[in-house]
């Protein structure tokens, strides 16, 4: 069931002592089968919702929601070929974002998360390195990697892979909504993706192969940004042992998937309403401007874990069947018809941010299901 909630929602801002903030224990937080959720939170510039959905024999997704003196930090990683760097992106990305802040004097800026994300590649490459003998295999395990950050007012988006974060912007003055993609995607089916994976490779014309209907970087993965995948960054990882599948037949003279995020700032405007933070598994079944009509039209309790049930639905329509039998699926089983699927969506008060953020609420949650 849930993890023990004193490891859950533990606090330590910048220059504040450390507490500890039991967050949506009393009736906000829910398990139903193979899904958690937390209804409604409270952060410094808003509110928040929260859910996932495991698919796989083992959960690979992680999320969290950090928020205290300096604003909100968002987080949503989908992990491949197992849940080890998902876990340690979870457990040491935001702390190195602290440290890089910090040193910053409490300042955020797209150099400060570009630290972090580099702090925690390399310490998961330490990890491998650690292991190497002893699980090599560990060295095929990768992320994708999905962060943001409200600092005052503006939004920082950080992203490997291919998670998501859509805006929900009022438009005019009759109530409607429209959907603005924030991130930039890393994946290899998409034709820009593929032409500068093919720039940087010049020499190979193996780097992106079609394989079972879809592109993938020297035909093995989808992704071309992530941390961990140490195999396709560190010549010394693809070699026996790990797996066949994933030695490459010719050196690697370079590396061939990358760790540098795709960062955005957004000035926040008050028209700008809610966020919308998904692992790539709610985008396989629900468009943009379809997620952000459902965030619009609900009540924001249980917003997320109305996203993704949603998605369940067109999951079932596309198998022909209904969620109802869906939802008898076990785990692993599962996966051959939907993913893990992670999702936050946070709510922007504007007036909160015009205020600052000193009062607000310390929250540190991380999603909860049984591994």
């Amino acid at each position: 069931m849930f993890r023990k909630l004193m490891n859950l929602c533990s606090v330590c801002w910048f220059g504040h002592d450390h507490n500890e903030t039991f967050v949506g224990v009393n009736g906000d937080c829910g398990k139903d089968g193979l899904l958690w959720y937390h209804d409604i939170g409270k952060h410094v510039y808003g509110e928040y919702s929260m859910a996932v959905i495991q698919a796989n024999q083992v959960l690979e997704d992680q999320s969290q929601v950090e928020s205290g003196p300096f604003g909100t930090f968002v987080g949503v990683y989908d992990g491949h070929g197992g849940p080890d760097v998902a876990r340690y992106v979870c457990d040491h990305l935001f702390r190195h974002f602290q440290a890089s802040a910090t040193e910053n004097r409490g300042i955020v800026t797209t150099e400060t998360i570009k630290r972090a994300f580099l702090e925690t590649e390399n310490g998961f490459t330490a990890l491998v390195s650690q292991m190497w003998n002893a699980r090599p295999n560990i060295a095929t395990v990768g992320s994708c990697c999905l962060v943001g950050v409200v600092y005052q007012q503006t939004l920082f988006v950080a992203n490997l892979g291919d998670s998501r974060v859509v805006l929900g912007r009022k438009v005019g003055n009759g109530g409607g909504v429209t959907a603005v993609q924030l991130s930039k995607e890393h994946n290899a089916n998409l034709d820009h993706v593929r032409r500068e994976l093919r720039e940087l490779h010049p020499h190979d014309p193996q780097i992106v192969v079609m394989k079972h209907g879809v592109w993938r970087v020297k035909g093995i993965i989808q992704v071309s940004k992530s941390i961990g995948d140490a195999y396709m960054k560190h010549a010394r990882y693809n070699k026996e042992p790990i797996a066949a599948k994933f030695r490459l037949p010719e050196p690697m003279v370079m590396p061939i998937l990358s760790a540098s995020p795709s960062i955005i700032s957004h000035p926040l405007q008050p028209c700008d309403s809610f966020l919308i933070f998904a692992s790539d598994g709610l985008w396989e079944h629900l468009s943009n401007e379809e997620a952000v009509d459902i965030v619009h039209s609900s009540p924001r309790a249980g917003i997320a874990k109305r996203l993704v049930k949603a998605a369940l639905h067109e999951a079932a329509k596309k198998r022909e069947m209904r969620y109802s039998d869906l939802r008898k699926i076990d785990k692993r089983v599962r996966r051959h018809f939907h993913d893990d699927i992670s999702v936050i969506v946070l709510f922007i008060n504007h007036d909160l941010i015009s205020k600052g953020s000193a009062n607000g609420p310390n929250v540190s949650l991380r999603s909860a299901l049984e591994h």
